[in-house]
């Protein structure tokens, strides 16, 4: 099977967001929605009738633009949108029959999917997968009066929105579904459209919707019942328990207290059998929201409206906007210096104050309504936590959640206050088995309740988790920023694992140290890990510290050394392979630069960032610039070398940061034989490959660089033009401009009286004595301590 075509029926958000991301993944898709019955103002003031073909593919093509425009962005890049062609379900349907996979996305309404699956269905080829996005209506009820071979190429892929950022997709078959085909599609979104592909059983709303609905509505029952306000709620259930930043409220506003309420209400009447059916119904305040259209970002307000430069909070006493509140709880606030999720959680859900009991009422109920909801929507505990981390972004699932604040404890404190403990729990403690999920010599394994025993969490082929080959002590050696793990098969990796992994003195130290080791004892080198990114640059304190003390000497040799760690990876005798991911920034990006070859998560956002704080790229990332500027002129003959020199500039000295690995190539970050890997949990595995691909082709390392063209005081003169009409214009400050000429003293080469041939450590040199001097400046010390104490950056 491939799938060389697709076509999604239904242009609305996730239809036309859907296709987008099967663009991202290079598939040429069809978009097509219905043919409108109406001309506009517009259309008859332009003379078009109803079978113009721009009115006839209207619906479509708005949508295909909301999906253009959208931010975050649905397309890795914009010249992928090219693979998109919008049509209609009137004149479009027979170009269906070139299609490999049609997904529907249409109006979550039976009777009208299934009047659309009865005139798509002439028009599929007879190997065609057809799949429904439906979040919640019965395959089985949908794929009645079809025909045999039409049921058994019929399935449920269920994305979540935004589908290019949330890894979530639920796979729902029913009994007729032909398992080859299922497997397909569960493989090819994995690999291609970088899935967790969680298997959910055709119950109502699945599995992630099923839970996060009854958690949903749970909440706001306690908050309405407890006086709690808007921001309290949100100031406990964000990144403070470990959830998504835009915690409840935010999130409902995202998402549409209309969309929240019809899925509310679908529920209710879809499970009768729930034994909490009840929660299901929409709490009054939400109803009237509905009423008064408070849905939300679509109607520029919901449960928070902006106004100018600030926030209001709807007080849901009044529905009237008021200035925010800043929650304060004291149990927050210690929880505040826990770094570890699950001591935080614990310390939160027991805390004896008004924050400890809404955390208590909320996640003990909704960890009570899970278990009871097994095996109803999923076999095993592994799904439900899955649905929940990929679909909801949370940190920790629900089973593992109960494990962080202890089952025992909970247990008893639930028993305490009459609640009923779920038989399968109750079953899991009689069997002297205390948590959900145990670990031994690096094996996670799962507690089944159907067989009362715990069964091996099996990672996925060709999926790589560094956590359990440390578990298997297959650390070879160790220090506080960073390890060097034997990946197997002759490759080590050297992991990160500082605070957002900042490269500091411990992270280039055990470069070095692993990079002796590879070339003693390995076939070649991996730089990656598997934290929230990949790096956001150097460690900015040590930075700011030194140059407080006006230590220059120091400054000077850890420039030095971090710029020797950078180019040793270009340089060592064994192939270096680095596996960015997420956020990839100064440092981190420097590393990238001089990799021998990247296998890059397409979210990978790249780019070097230091002129933010004040500075350039010193970790050879400046230097990289002007030789890749260089090689690109020689590359294209005829190509102007100082139109390349500007472009490159332009990337350091604006701070450009790459949104995809699609972009980061377009901008030459990446090169054109760096690959780019959909599904991030693969990264690791892809990059070991990628090692052993060069060390069998009989990996050469290359020679330092000699020939490098640099354009001296020619480029110079017109960089120096161009900052100062900048800096006369108001666009930048004084220290933008002194930052500005620095980072164009490396690319041009310095003040050379003439084109000249150059080395690498010619232009690292002049590199390391621009940085240096500027962190000997007021403005950048000042842009050093703001973006330590806010995290932002600051303009000076």
């Amino acid at each position: 099977m491939q799938i060389r075509k697709a076509a999604v029926l239904g242009a609305g958000v996730m239809g036309a967001q859907i296709a987008a991301h099967l663009a991202n993944a290079g598939v040429p898709c069809l978009l097509l929605d219905i043919a409108p019955k109406e001309l506009t103002p517009e259309e008859s003031a332009r003379g078009l009738t109803l079978e113009s073909c721009a009115v006839r593919n209207r619906i479509a093509q708005a949508g295909f633009d909301a999906a253009k425009k959208a931010r975050p962005a649905a397309f890795f890049s914009p010249e992928l949108a090219d693979l998109v062609t919008v049509g209609n379900f009137e004149d479009d349907l027979p170009k269906l029959k070139s299609c490999d996979w049609i997904i529907e996305a249409i109006i979550e309404n039976l009777d009208i999917k299934r009047a659309l699956y009865e005139k798509v269905e002439p028009h599929l080829h007879p190997e065609a997968i057809i799949s429904t996005n439906t979040s919640g209506i019965p395959l089985k009820s949908l794929a009645e009066g079809r025909s045999e071979n039409f049921r058994r190429r019929f399935l449920g892929t269920h994305f979540f929105n935004p589908p290019r950022y949330l890894h979530l997709l639920e796979l729902i078959t029913t009994p007729e579904t032909d398992g080859s085909a299922a497997c397909f599609i569960a493989g090819f979104c994995d690999r291609s459209l970088g899935k967790g592909i969680v298997y959910a059983k055709d119950t109502p709303n699945f599995i992630g919707n099923r839970i996060g609905t009854f958690a949903m509505l749970h909440a706001i029952r306690v908050m309405l019942a407890g006086d709690y306000t808007v921001e309290e709620v949100d100031a406990l259930t964000g990144t403070l328990i470990g959830h998504a930043k835009s915690a409840s409220f935010r999130t409902l506003d995202i998402v549409g207290l209309d969309t929240a309420v019809h899925v509310a209400k679908n529920l209710h009447a879809a499970v009768p059998d729930d034994e909490k059916r009840d929660t299901f119904e929409t709490p009054e305040i939400l109803d009237q929201m509905v009423a008064r259209r408070i849905l939300g970002d679509k109607t520029r307000g919901g449960f928070f409206r902006k106004a100018g430069q600030d926030i209001l909070t709807l007080d849901l006493k009044t529905l009237e906007y008021r200035p925010r509140q800043k929650p304060k709880f004291a149990s927050v606030e210690a929880a505040k210096n826990i770094e570890n999720l699950p001591d935080r959680l614990r310390a939160l859900v027991y805390a004896e104050d008004k924050a400890g009991e809404y955390l208590w009422q909320t996640t003990s109920e909704t960890l009570i309504y899970a278990a009871n909801r097994i095996p109803e929507i999923a076999d095993t505990i592994v799904e439900i936590d899955n649905a929940m981390k990929w679909g909801f972004a949370h940190e920790m699932g629900v089973f593992e959640t109960w494990d962080a604040i202890g089952v025992e404890r909970s247990v008893a404190r639930m028993r305490q206050q009459g609640r009923a403990i779920p038989s399968n729990v109750e079953a899991m403690l009689a069997a002297g088995a205390k948590s959900f999920y145990r670990t031994e010599n690096g094996v996670r394994s799962y507690f089944d309740f159907a067989s009362g025993e715990y069964r091996e969490e099996r990672a996925a082929a060709g999926v790589t988790i560094l956590k359990s080959l440390k578990d298997q002590n297959r650390v070879i050696k160790k220090n506080a920023g960073a390890s060097l793990v034997d990946l197997g098969d002759g490759v080590a990796c050297v992991e990160f694992h500082s605070k957002m992994n900042s490269i500091g003195g411990d992270t280039i130290g055990m470069l070095h140290t692993a990079l002796r080791e590879v070339e003693k004892n390995f076939a070649g080198l991996v730089v990656g890990n598997q934290g929230a990114n990949f790096s956001v640059g150097a460690n900015i304190m040590l930075i700011l510290l030194a140059a407080q003390e006006g230590d220059w000497d120091e400054l000077h040799d850890a420039v030095r050394q971090f710029q020797n760690a950078t180019m040793s990876l270009r340089y060592s005798p064994k192939p270096v392979v680095v596996a960015p991911f997420q956020m990839t920034l100064g440092g981190g990006c420097e590393m990238v630069l001089h990799a021998d070859r990247n296998v890059a998560d397409a979210e990978t956002y790249i780019g070097l960032v230091e002129v933010g704080v004040g500075l350039i790229p010193g970790g050879g990332g400046t230097k990289e610039m002007a030789v890749r500027a260089w090689d690109a002129a020689e590359a294209s003959p005829g190509a102007d070398h100082f139109a390349c020199l500007r472009r490159n500039f332009e990337i350091t000295a604006m701070a450009k940061v790459a949104t995809s690995a699609v972009e980061a190539r377009n901008m030459g970050i990446l090169r054109a034989n760096d690959r780019i890997v959909m599904n991030r949990n693969r990264v690791i595995e892809e990059a070991k490959q990628s090692v052993l691909g060069l060390a069998r082709e009989g990996y050469r390392a290359p020679e330092p660089r000699q020939d490098i063209l640099v354009l001296g005081e020619s480029a110079l003169t017109k960089f120096k033009l161009g900052i100062h009409m900048m800096k006369r214009g108001g666009y930048i400050s004084d220290h933008d401009a002194l930052i500005g000429l620095k980072v164009a003293e490396v690319l041009s080469g310095g003040n050379l009286t003439r084109p000249t041939r150059v080395s690498e450590q010619y232009l690292l040199d002049i590199e390391r004595e621009a940085f240096v001097s500027l962190c000997g400046t007021r403005a950048t010390q000042e842009r050093l301590a703001h973006m330590l104490k806010t995290g932002k950056p600051l303009r000076n």
